[in-house]
Parts: C-alpha cells; structure tokens; sequence
C-alpha cells in the first residue's frame, strides 16, 4: 500500500494525447499550456498558502466539500468535463482551446516566465506527506510488550486497563469554561483538591504529586485577562508578557536573588539565580572549570536540572549546545515552571516526594542542584538513591547548596551526613570548590562505573536492589532505598558512555542488537535508521514548507507518541526544543531517544499531563489518537491537547482516517482552523490551528473549594520543610 502518492501520482491515467496531434509550433505551445494547467489545478499538500484551510478528500460518511476544497486524482479525473479515454485529438484540441481562451492574462506570463526559466512541469510528487512504498510499514508499530520492547506499562506492573470501544463522535458539543480554583492555572492532575484533601500524610509531599481525577475534565481553561502572543525566542529568555503569567509572589520573594522583576508591562529575567547572581553563564562555565570532563555539549549533553527555579541555568546551557529537564513543584515558588515554559525553556511540573520520577535509568549525563533544599541525607537517602537510578554510570552530580560552602551549624551536620552517604554508595567526590564572583561553593560526585566498589563495601548500606526491582520501571512506582547494581556486559545498555554529541543523535546505541527485532519489524539498528530517514524526509519535504508553519513562532514542540525520537532529530538544526513523550502502552524505547542526547518522558495519556495550561507552541501525534482512544474517551484527550497548546498553537495528527475524521470534528467545534486535511489509502494528515477562542457559560463548581481551601490553609508551615523539593528560606 503506498502512501506517499498525491493526486500527481502514477496512478493518474495518461494523458499523451495532448501533445501528439501535431508537430506544429502553435499546437507545441498548446500543449505545454496544456500541460502546465493540468499540473497546476493539481495542488500539492507542499504548495498550500499557510492563510487558506484546505479540506482532505473525504470519506463516504462525510458531506460534500465546499467549493474550493481538495479533491482527489480520482475525484478529480471523475468530474472532469471530458475523460481521456473517451475523447478524440480533435475533441482534446477544442478542449484545450476552450480552457486556453478563458486563462487570464496574469496566467499566461507567468507560463512564459515559467518557459523562459526553462522550468520543469512539475510532473513529480514534490511532497511527501506519507512515506513510499518502501517505508509504509513505518506507520505501524509491529512488536509486542512480550518481544524485546516492553511497554513501561509492564514493567510498572501498573493493572491493564480494560479496553472500551468509542462511538462514533457526536454531532455537536457544547463546551463550557472549567470553574475551579485553580483558573487559567488549571492542572487537572495536581489541582485535584478533592483527592487532596483525603490524603492521610502529606509530610513527603504527597499533595504535590499526581492525584488524577477519575474522569478527565472536558471543560476548557479559561485565558488570562490581557493574555497576548508570547515574545518570540531568544528574547523570550530575557523577558515576557506580565499578562501571560500575572503573578507577582515571586517577584517579592526572589526579586533581590535576579530572578524575575517587574518591568511595566513585561516580566524580565536577568538571568540570574539564587546561586549565580552574576549570570547563568558563568556559573555554567565555572563548573566546567571546576571538573574539564564534564564537557558540556560533547560529552555531556543531557542534564536534570533539580528543583529548577525559573530555569535560567537551562535557558542558557543552550548556548553550550546542552538540554536541560527542569522541574519543580507546582506553587512552591508561584508559577516558576510557567515561567520557564513561558520563557521558552523546558520544564515539567514534579516532585521527589513517594514516587519515582518519570525517567528511565541510567540516562541523565549530569544532574544538577542549586540550592533546591531537598534533604537527599534522610530517611536512608531515598531521594538521592533516586538520583542514583537515573544518572548514567560515570556521570556527574553537581550539587550547589549553602551545606558545600558555609560553616553554620546547621550546614556542617548536613554535609557530614551527605559525605557519608555518598561514599556510601560508592560516589567520589571529584571537586569541591568556591566561586569567588558569585561567592557560592560547588561539590561534584561521580558515579562508579562497574560494581567492584559496590562489592567491596564493609557494610552494605544502603543495600543493592534485589533482582526482582526493574530500575527502569518508572510509572506509579514508589521510591527504593536501594541501588541498583550496573551492568557488566558490553553489549547492555549503561556498560559505555554514549558518542559525543552531535554523533550520538544520528548512530544508532550500541545496546540495539540486530537479533531482536525494532518497533517496526526490522532489526533493531535498522529501525533506527528507517524511522531516521523517514522523518527526516518528511519534516524536510512536508512540515518545513508544505504546512505553512511559521518555524521562527515555535519554540516548545511536543511528540506525543515518539517512537525513537526521529522527529525530534529531524527538527535539531532549529531554534526549538522537543519534548518526547512515550506513552506507557507503547513499546519503552525512551532510552534510546536519551542515548541520541535528546530527552522526554513517560505519560498515559488519558490523563492530563504535568504542565501549565498554554505551554506548547506545536503538538505531533503520530498514530496516537487511534490507539489511546481504545483505552479512554477521545474527547478528553483533545480537550487536554487544547488546554496544553497556546493560543495560534498548532497540531499535527498523522493516523487513520476514522480517527482523522473524529478529531477533526472535535476541534471544529472548539473554532479551531482546519489549515489542512488530507487522506489516502485509508491513512490521512490533519493540520489545525488553535484560536482564542472560549465559551462564555461556565460550568456547575461541583467541589467544596470553599472549604478546602481553608483547610490547605491551615496546614502546618512545617509540612513545606519536610520533603521534596523545597522552597528555600
């Protein structure tokens, strides 16, 4: 089944007549008009003005389309006047003069133009919106959670959820604005107040984690008040819209650390922090300097940035061609991750409370922490031992709190008890030094690379994992107070350090074995290099131009089902970055997508994601749709897509053509702008735009907010210094 035919394809029934019925010089003009004008009412998906929605061929159940709209090879050979089987080369002629004769005067120059130029009719598929023939089986996944991919699902051991069957989607909808305490701030799954208030503890931060409601919302967010466009990138780094983000607790808490001040209309980021008064960048080069192995941008290239702040130290480890995962807990410093996302710096809502943060093993290069007070010494080091299982063997833990550098009592016991524990788990200290500029003291550790440290330890305390507890199992999974042994195998996955970058992005791991089979079939370094290929070919010849996105108005992009992150790669000479999402029923192939030095996270997607409302410039869902609706209401899914998008925020689905059809129909009715749609051989693209617009009826509150705010209230101040990631004094 090829898919990568448009109505220019080989499929179309020749045409030779036109330009056999004489070999004089006025009938070979004829027939290059004539050619030139069938080609050119044979509009490709690459040539599609970004200002005029465009409608996919349709399927049967669908209603005729409007005047203007796309028509198929077939439909379009169908209601032609005149079938080239059927008529003579006179009647061809006299075909040919009629549409000659009505042809405006602009068309007829820019025909010469086109002949003078010595252009070629474009008599080829310029586009390619579906892979070829050779690559079809790209678009659908082939292994199983019982092959070589297992799913994080599984390995979770989260309970199979029970599949139920959608309907088809209503005919209309009627759409109502959320009414909840939370506002244009809205995160369904850590804004869940009820389920909050039935916590029996909330001294590991419990009321920071996700507690999903049990039915998805499918109310919509309402926009701030003032809410604008958001500053393009890079001056998105320096300051933003006050009225995208009007909060100002942080400005009044932070402003003398150069964070974030007021400045009229704009929120400015001087890029600083608590740690780095005097700049990002020189405190990123001072680490450097502090341990030259570290390599930013070569050898290290993929870095968790620990309770984040706004995450200025990742707006600026771009400049070192570096990506840092920030995260931080919602309101524990108002609206810090907005403001990095709204800054254009990635960052997710988190915490490192019971649960296993999001992440597979052993794949960040660096994790980092400056001043984010969380008290990795207690409770037999289980936060740090997190840290443990997502930090590659030989990586760096760069750790920058007031404990490394001043001598008050408080400090001296936390840093003995840091000391101990990390030589108890066998991390060497490789530098502890003050930066005088910014007068803040670093600590690097490393991590061991093999187990004989492990092996040799008096007492083993903490204790290794047993073999039972899978270290990449990462979804609802609670918190270990173990390590888990490292692989001595050369063949395993964590056993070397990846290439540098940028080598790593395109070479398949060294772990892809070519005896087990990749999420398409082939062998796995194969598949690597296919779903590459395909990617890149279709971002080149399709997303770059055909779509008619503005490139240099994006910045945040998410890939919702990522596979091996080809189309995070293809887009890697751009200025945006990409956050790669594997859902947890899909083949758990986020290691690789971390060992290209790129990064992501796992996600069920019938539930919201851990983001603020507005925070994504383009969303790509390839073949998602069809399969999460199995398991969830599509509905609920797109209105989570609506809430997570901005405003002239743009999607992508790629799927099947009932599923196209279905959401097509969904963000219609939320005045969405269909800029493109298309199918063929039952597979089609759709290509929408998110407006401003909101419904004015607000729905029925059915929570006690009232009260449950007064009991939050209430909560003990000491709750906020207990665990996790805290706010520092």
């Amino acid at each position: 089944m090829a898919f990568g035919h448009t109505r220019l394809d080989a499929r179309r029934p020749p045409q030779p007549s036109y330009c056999t019925c004489s070999t004089t010089a006025a009938v070979v003009a004829l027939c290059l008009v004539a050619v030139w004008m069938t080609s050119s009412m044979l509009v490709t998906p690459a040539e599609f003005s970004p200002f005029q929605p465009k409608v996919r061929p349709l399927a049967p159940h669908d209603s005729p389309p409007a005047t203007g709209g796309l028509t198929n090879a077939s439909e379009m050979e169908r209601d032609s006047p005149v079938s080239a089987e059927e008529t003579t080369d006179d009647d061809q002629q006299q075909n040919v003069r009629e549409q000659v004769k009505h042809r405006d005067e602009q068309s007829a120059s820019e025909l010469k133009k086109k002949l003078d130029e010595n252009e070629q009719v474009p008599n080829e598929k310029p586009s390619e919106v579906f892979p070829d023939g050779s690559q079809a089986e790209l678009l659908n996944e082939t292994t199983t959670e019982r092959g070589p991919w297992p799913t994080q699902a599984a390995q979770s051991n989260k309970d199979t959820m029970e599949q139920t069957a959608t309907s088809s989607a209503p005919v209309s909808y009627s759409w109502k604005l959320c009414n909840v305490d939370a506002r244009a701030d809205y995160i369904p799954c850590l804004d869940n107040l009820e389920a909050i208030k039935k916590l029996h503890s909330t001294k590991h931060y419990e009321h920071r984690e996700r507690h999903c409601p049990e039915k998805p919302p499918t109310c919509l967010v309402p926009l701030p008040e003032g809410y604008r466009n958001p500053i393009r990138w890079p001056k998105s780094r320096d300051q933003i819209w006050y009225n995208n983000v009007p909060h100002t607790k942080l400005v009044e808490y932070k402003g003398h650390q150069n964070w974030v001040k007021v400045s009229g209309e704009y929120l400015a980021f001087p890029g600083g922090g608590t740690q780095f008064k005097h700049g990002a960048l020189h405190y990123i080069d001072f680490i450097e300097e502090a341990k030259k192995d570290i390599a930013w941008g070569k050898r290290s290239r993929v870095v968790l940035d620990v309770g984040c702040g706004v995450a200025s130290l990742g707006g600026y480890l771009f400049d070192r061609d570096v990506i840092a995962m920030s995260f931080a807990p919602k309101d524990e410093h108002e609206a810090q991750v907005q403001f990095a996302l709204e800054r254009g710096i990635p960052a997710i809502s988190a915490v490192m409370g019971t649960k296993r943060l999001p992440f597979p093993s052993r794949v960040f290069d660096v994790v980092h922490c400056a001043r984010c007070r969380v008290p990795w010494h207690i409770e037999g080091g289980k936060l740090l031992l997190e840290l443990d299982r997502m930090l590659r063997p030989g990586g760096y833990f760069v750790w920058s709190a007031t404990p490394v550098y001043q001598k008050l009592p408080e400090d001296v016991e936390i840093w003995e008890a840091m000391s101990a524990l990390t030589r108890s788990m066998c991390w060497k200290m490789v530098n502890k030094v003050k930066d005088r500029v910014n007068r803040v003291g670093i600590a690097i550790f490393r991590k061991p690379t093999d187990n004989s440290c492990y092996v040799a330890r008096s007492e083993a305390n903490p204790p290794l994992c047993g073999e039972y507890d899978d270290p990449d199992a990462a979804w609802n999974v609670s918190l270990r107070t173990c390590m888990h042994k490292l692989p001595v195998d050369p063949t395993i996955r964590g056993s070397k350090w990846p290439e540098l970058w940028p080598l790593r992005l395109e070479k398949p791991p060294y772990w892809l074995k070519s005896s087990e089979a990749g999420v398409y079939g082939k062998p796995a370094p194969d598949d690597f290099q296919a779903d590459y290929e395909h990617w890149k070919r279709v971002v080149s010849n399709s997303y770059m131009n055909g779509l008619g996105i503005d490139w240099p108005a994006v910045r945040n992009v998410m890939d919702m089902k990522a596979v091996y992150g080809g189309f995070a790669a293809a887009l890697r000479d751009l200025k945006v970055w990409v956050m790669n999402v594997i859902p947890i029923d899909s083949p758990d192939t986020l290691p690789v997508i971390y060992e290209r030095g790129l990064f992501g996270l796992y996600h069920d997607w019938c539930e919201s994601f851990s983001t603020y409302p507005r925070t994504y410039d383009l969303l790509h869902a390839n073949h998602l749709f069809s399969k999460v609706k199995k398991r969830c209401e599509l509905l609920s899914v797109i209105v989570e897509v609506d809430r997570v998008l901005r405003p002239e925020g743009q999607l992508i689905v790629r799927d099947n053509i009932e599923t196209i059809s279905e959401v097509e129909n969904v963000v219609k009715s939320l005045n969405w702008e269909v800029r493109m749609s298309y199918s063929q051989d039952k597979e089609g693209l759709l290509f929408v735009q998110k407006t401003s617009w909101r419904p004015n009826e607000v729905e029925t509150k059915l929570c006690c907010g009232k009260a449950l705010a007064i009991t939050m209230t209430q909560t003990p101040k000491s709750m906020e210094e207990e665990k996790g990631v805290l706010p520092e004094k």
